[in-house]
Parts: C-alpha cells; structure tokens; sequence
C-alpha cells in the first residue's frame, strides 16, 4: 500500500515533467527594457537623459537633420568639376492639445542653414533640372511657419507660411532621389514665379483638406502668387527673399487641388499598395509670351526682333495626374512603380509638358531590410512656342541656331541604412539636352552636351 507521502510525491513529479514539456511553449517571462545602443537608436544624440521623450510627452518635438553632399561632373555639362554643398533642418512640432489643451491644434516652424563651396552641381551642368534637391543661396533661412486645426476624421486646416511641395505633386516612391525634379516637379519650379512655393522658398497661405471617405482624400490650397515679394526682373528670388521673411503677399494667388484616392494603405490592408492622384492649379497673375512681343505702336513682333517688352499673359494653369502602385510584396522586400505627368500652356511657359517615371526597390537584399534601390527617368518637353522663337531667330539673324526640344535626366540611387539616424545614398545621374538643347556660353558655336555627374549623399538625424 502506497503511503499519502510517496503519493503526494509522485504528484510532484508528473506536474514538474509536464512543466518541463511545456515550458518551450510557454509564455517567457518580460525583460526589463533595454537601452538602444549608439548604433540602434532614432537619434545621433539619443533622448538626451530621457529629457527628450518628457518633452514629447508634452507634446513639443525638437528636430535637426544634416544633408551634404558632393557631386562631380564627370563630362559634358558646362564644365567638369567638383562642388559640395549641405544645409542643416531645423524643426519644431508641438502639439497644442498636450501642450495647452487646445484640441486638434498643432504649430509647426522649420529652418535652414545652408551652404556651399561657392558653386553647386547645377553651375556644372546647366541643366533645367538642378541634380540637387538642396541647393540653394547659402544662407540662414526661415521655411515654414503654420498653425493647424484638426476637423476630427474630416480633415485638418492650415494657416501659415506654408510650401506646396510639402503636400502637392509628390510620389513617395520618386522622393527617394536626389535629383530636384523628382520631388518638386520642372513643370511647375520653371513655370510658376519665383519656382513657385516650394523648397526653399515657402509663402503665405492657407490649406483644407477634407476627407470624404476613408480611402480618398481631397488637398485645396490658396498660396501667395510670389513667393519672392517684390523681386527686380532678372534678380535671384531667393536673394530677394534671402532669409524667409518676406512673407510677401505679390504677385497675384496661386490655387491648387488634389483628389488622391488610397487603396490597401491600412496596417491589416491584404492587397498591393496603390495611390492615384489627380491635381490642377490656376495662377491669376502675369505670365509673359514665350514667342511674341510688344512694339511701341502695339503691333505683336516676334520676340527676335527685340521689342521693347513681351506680349503678357492673364492667367496660368497646369493639370497633373501621379501613380504610385506596388506590383510585388514579399515578406519584407517590394517592389513599387510610379509615374507623374503634367501639361501646361505652351504659349506662356518654358515648358509644355512634363513625365517621370521609375522603380522603386524595397529591402533589396535580406541582410539590408531598410536600404533602398530607386531608378526615375524625367521628361522636360519645350514648349512649341519657345522652339519657335529659336527658328525665327535663326532665319532673322542668318546664322544657324540651336532649336530648344527636350531635358532628359536618368537617376539610379541607393539608400543605404547604416543606422536609424544616419542614411547614405551613393548616386549617379546622366542627363540629355541640359538646357534643352541650347547654345554653350563657353562656346556659343557648340550646345551644351549630355552630362554624367556622379555624387554622394549624407543624411545625419541629431
């Protein structure tokens, strides 16, 4: 007979070998947190002794990001060289509702610091593309400047000194290249004055957006029609408005609209990745004709002939349509697809019409989960108005001339990610017809020819 002692016993050790069996599946006991390393945190500087996230907590956060980079004009271009140049964001974001308790609010302020080694890479190749995304006067620069009222699931409303290429005409997929045409489109920097409101000049404005449904959004905007105030013809806008406080409230409105539509966006989305987007804009100022001008006695000429001022123009306007769709989505890599497109009118504009395209590489190899591969290829079209100036300047003059046609540029670019607060981008650019097909001014005979600049860029996030 056995007694309750050895009973209890056994007891025991059929709950400890079921434990034993089942702790491989059991639920672990949680680890205290660990602190990111220099090399896993968000931040160069970390979260400064935790003073960071109580600040957070309070709803304002601090920002600083350095980009520089060097680009070299192998060949072709104006002239071959080397140049560098780098600028340094600053941010603040606060949320008014954490901060003060005003629901929905949040202010926003950005500046720059920009610099360079007395040229950037557009002096290299006189392209109507800039390779550069951050060139700009070197200078100390307010950008943007705004209050926004949250409208629940509606939308928000903005008011400010605010940008367009913050919201308007952008492809996330296209953003990853460095070349300025890719993220504020030529079609809208060359035709609108002063490039428009758009890196680095913001403008005062106002912003709506309503959100009809949950998978469409709609942007409405009314932007100061000069973002560089008052500027003399032929000056530099942003010398004009050299440090971002002109505020300028010149040059007539520019009004824009978008209609995106969002397909799979959400985190338990099954399907592909897909934004479509469809946009306009008006501008009610002054546009000069690209082919005609004005003689004293009111008889159009062409503009060959060197009239005293060109023909002008009421009125401008662009309409443009973006694709951004993922065509394949693995596990942590995919593969994505964009393309935009814009016309304008040919009469008052450089340009008549505009497209880009490309491919975007997520995750490109298993060991690398964050780096991206992203190749885009851009379309610059002359205006036939503009061209047509060129042949009536040929046949006036006698001599040959270069007819404007086309800008072509070609970006292959790769996104390394070697911490999260330091990216690195090794890029190589080759662009057609800088210029358009126009005459060198280093040797009127000759047009500028094609140019392969080969640059490296940095992204430090303090």
């Amino acid at each position: 007979m056995i007694g309750r002692a050895d009973a209890g016993g056994k007891r025991r050790l059929w709950v400890l070998a079921i434990a034993v069996l089942l702790a491989p599946w059991s639920a672990p006991s949680p680890l205290p947190a660990q602190e990111p390393t220099f090399w896993t945190r968000d931040n160069l500087t970390g979260d400064w002794g935790g003073f960071r996230t109580k600040l957070t907590n309070r709803g304002i956060d601090f920002s600083a990001t350095y980009v520089g980079e060097t680009f070299t004009n192998t060949s072709g271009g104006l002239q071959r060289g080397t140049t560098y140049e780098d600028l340094i964001s600053f941010g603040l974001d606060t949320d008014l509702e954490k901060f003060m308790g005003w629901k929905g609010g949040s202010f926003h302020v950005s500046a720059y610091q920009i610099d360079d080694n007395g040229e950037n890479a557009v002096d290299l190749t006189g392209s109507i593309s800039d390779p550069s995304s951050i060139d700009a006067v070197p200078t100390f620069r307010l950008f943007s400047l705004w209050l926004e009222q949250g409208l629940g699931r509606v939308g928000s409303a903005r008011i400010g000194q605010i940008a367009a290429d913050d919201e308007f005409f952008i492809s996330n997929t296209a953003s990853n290249l460095i070349n300025s045409t890719f993220g504020w489109p030529n079609i809208t920097a060359v035709t609108m004055p002063g490039g428009g409101p758009a890196y680095p000049l913001a403008t005062p404005g106002v912003r709506l957006e309503l959100d009809p449904t949950e998978n469409t959004k709609t942007l409405w905007a009314a932007f100061s029609g000069d973002p560089a105030g008052d500027c003399p013809p032929g000056q530099n806008p942003q010398i004009c408005n050299r440090h971002g406080t002109t505020f300028s409230f010149s040059g007539g409105t520019l009004f824009m609209g978008e209609l995106q539509y969002l397909r799979n966006q959400g985190d338990k989305a099954v399907g592909l990745k897909a934004t479509y987007k469809l946009g306009g804009w008006y501008h009610n100022g002054e546009f000069a004709d690209q082919e005609f001008g004005v003689e004293n006695d009111g008889a159009i000429v062409s503009l060959a002939l060197n009239p005293p001022h060109p023909l002008d123009h009421r009125g401008d306007w662009g309409i443009y349509g973006i694709v951004d769709q993922t065509v394949w989505q693995g596990k942590v890599s995919s593969v994505s697809l964009f393309w935009r497109g814009g016309v304008v009118p040919p009469d008052r504009n450089l340009l008549s019409w505009y497209m880009d395209g490309g491919i975007g590489i997520a995750a490109p190899f298993q060991s690398r989960p964050n780096d991206v591969i992203t190749f885009g290829v851009a379309y610059s079209n002359i205006s036939e108005d503009a061209a047509a100036l060129d042949r009536a300047t040929s046949i006036i003059s006698g001599t040959p001339f270069p007819i404007r046609n086309q800008e072509t540029v070609f970006e292959l670019n790769y996104a390394a990610q070697l911490a999260p607060w330091w990216t690195l981008k090794p890029d190589l650019q080759y662009i057609v017809n800088p210029g358009g097909n126009v005459p060198n001014p280093n040797s009127p005979s000759r047009t500028i020819e094609d140019a392969f600049l080969v640059a490296l860029r940095t992204i430090v996030v303090f």
